[in-house]
This record gives structure tokens, sequence and C-alpha cells, in this order.
């Protein structure tokens, strides 16, 4: 039987082509701040620009208790080339009695439009659903964000709705747009070689 806080307790590396996705450390908080204290990287999420790297070691240290509980988490995006932390991959939470999970992402400004979160959100499809046997991952994305909408396609994600007013982010309510992938799409998709 599927025990998830001994995978999310003891996260495994994932592996593509450009990407190392890995459990942070502590040692990351260099490399993390560098993207977190850019106002557009946070500008879509619900996590202000970091302000000092105090901040990006706090937020290190709450990743790594979320480890030692046993619940779900995020993994560090790591330039296999480079060793360079830019930027983190996750799940928002997992409910077991559905298997159901939310995926959500943020990425350094450097490396956007290189097809870097559709790789390694492809590689945590793969894990939601061959690890963890999920039927359902969802993501969503603020609708003046449709590049983070552009990966869930990418993936085979289908768009299932709107949501008005959803957050209250920097100032403001935000619809957000509702995507989702089921097994049965995954599936289908992997027997294609990954195509729609």
């Amino acid at each position: 039987m599927l025990i998830e806080a001994d995978i999310f307790s003891r996260l495994p590396n994932l592996s593509t082509p450009r990407l190392t996705l890995r459990p942070a450390r502590m040692s990351d908080a260099h490399d993390m701040y560098e993207y977190s204290r850019d106002p557009e990287v946070a500008r879509h999420v619900l996590w202000d620009a970091h302000s000092s790297i105090h901040q990006t070691r706090w937020y290190l240290r709450s990743l790594l208790k979320q480890y030692r509980a046993g619940q779900p988490s995020s993994f560090v995006i790591e330039l296999t080339g480079e060793q360079k932390v830019i930027g983190t991959i996750g799940l928002m939470w997992m409910q077991r009695d559905n298997r159901s999970a939310e995926v959500g992402y943020s990425l350094s400004r450097a490396y956007w439009n290189r097809g870097l979160m559709t790789e390694a959100l492809e590689e945590v499809l793969r894990f939601c659903f061959d690890t963890l046997c999920l039927n359902r991952v969802e993501a969503q994305h603020e609708t003046d964000n449709p590049a983070s909408g552009a990966v869930m396609r990418h993936v085979g994600m289908r768009r299932e709705g709107l949501i008005r007013q959803r957050f209250y982010n920097k100032g403001r309510y935000v619809d957000v747009e509702l995507y989702s992938i089921l097994r049965d799409d995954y599936e289908k998709r992997s027997a294609k070689g990954g195509r729609e």
C-alpha cells in the first residue's frame, strides 16, 4: 500500500533532459533569493517578492518542516548542468480519499519562454500518476498570466472554467482559470508519446 507520508518525507530526485527536481536544502538560499526577490516572478503567485535572504531562508525552513512531517510539498527546480536552482514546483495539497491534488510552480524570469516549466510539469505529472497513483491533478492561474495556462495546455491539462475573484492577491481580487488532467487523459497521452 502506498504511504504518502513516506514519499513526501523522502522526496525522490526526478530528472528531465535539462532539469533535476529534488528536495530543497538550506544551501539553496542564495539561488532562490536571486529570483524570489523579483516582483515579476512574485506577481501572479500568493507570496510577496522576498525583501531579504532571511525571508528566503524562512521559506526553506518551512519546506524542510513539511518534508519532516511527510506533507505534500515542493521540489526545487535545478538546472542540471549548472547545478543552479531556478524555481520550485510541487503539490499545494493532496486529498487521499479523492486521489486528487493541485500543482503549483514558479520560475526565475531569466529562464522564462524556454520550455523549462513544461518539462518540469511533465515530470511532476508522471510522479503524481505513476508514483502517487492519483486520479486527478489540477492547477490554476490568474487570468492575466496566460503564459502559465499555456504550460498547462502543453502537458495535456484541460481548461475547466473561470473562477471569479478566487483570491485576494497583491491588493486586488483576481479571477483564475482552472485546469486539470485525469489519469485517463494522462494514460492516453502517454500512449501517444506525449502528444494530443
